[in-house]
């Protein structure tokens, strides 16, 4: 018997991919995984094409994310092959987005960071309330609470009314960090950047930041070319053995 006619078991695919057995049977449950024949015992047989599909699904993941490389299984296993291509080039022009957002992110960013605080403004351009802060930046007023509580923002109180009130260092900060949750950067990655700046006044940090995350997604997009090129080889290889 051949290699690629030998029968395979759960647990063969399992070992293969470092999951559970139980796991294999819900990839084929999901569609992950092309449907498995029973066996007269009542057990699913499994052959090598479906550990040339788990390990295509496995080869989308670190690109496309779990939710996209389910998606694109199940569409190829659907012989929707249009569909599962569609995704793929939807995964591809999301992360050119990133890139170019990114890059918008980083040029605002270096402005933001340059600006100087203008404490000499008159009182009516002076301190906010957190409703005016928000109107300003573009974000809800939750949003604020959140990076206070987190330690980004520290508006003082008004004396008299209990109120936040921001002056124009907290609304710069408040500035920066919207701009980098824009880019999707954590919560607790924005406190050195903020704190950095606050004590030098230098955008060290945020260049550093800026260039992580670049290369982050130059690492997801070799990520991304390796999956799709996987993708290409299982497809190739379905036609090939219906056409035998």
């Amino acid at each position: 018997m051949s290699r690629t006619d030998a029968a395979l078991r759960p647990v063969d695919l399992a070992r293969m991919a470092g999951v559970s057995t139980q796991q294999i049977r819900n990839y084929v449950d999901a569609g992950i995984l092309p449907a498995a024949p029973r066996t007269p015992a009542g057990y699913r047989r499994f052959e090598d094409r479906h550990r040339r599909a788990l390990g295509t699904y496995r080869a989308l993941l670190p690109g496309y994310g779990a939710e996209t490389a389910r998606a694109v299984m199940r569409a190829v296993h659907a012989e929707d092959i249009a569909l599962a291509l569609t995704l793929v080039n939807a995964g591809h022009a999301a992360l050119h987005d990133q890139r170019l957002s990114l890059q918008a992110a980083g040029e605002a960013l270096e402005t933001v960071a340059g600006q100087t605080p203008d404490t000499s403004a008159p009182a009516r351009s002076g301190p906010l309330r957190i409703g005016e802060v928000a109107a300003r930046i573009g974000v809800r007023t939750s949003a604020l609470r959140v990076w206070e509580s987190a330690g980004l923002l520290r508006p003082r109180r008004d004396r008299g009314t209990g109120y936040r009130v921001y002056g124009p260092s907290d609304v710069r900060d408040a500035r920066m960090i919207d701009l980098l949750r824009q880019v999707r950067y954590p919560l607790p990655q924005i406190r050195p950047v903020i704190e950095g700046l606050r004590r030098t006044g230098s955008s060290d940090a945020l260049r550093t930041v800026i260039a992580r995350r670049q290369e982050g997604l130059a690492q997801r997009a070799t990520a991304m070319l390796e999956g799709s090129c996987r993708l290409h080889h299982y497809l190739t290889e379905n036609r090939s053995a219906e056409d035998r």
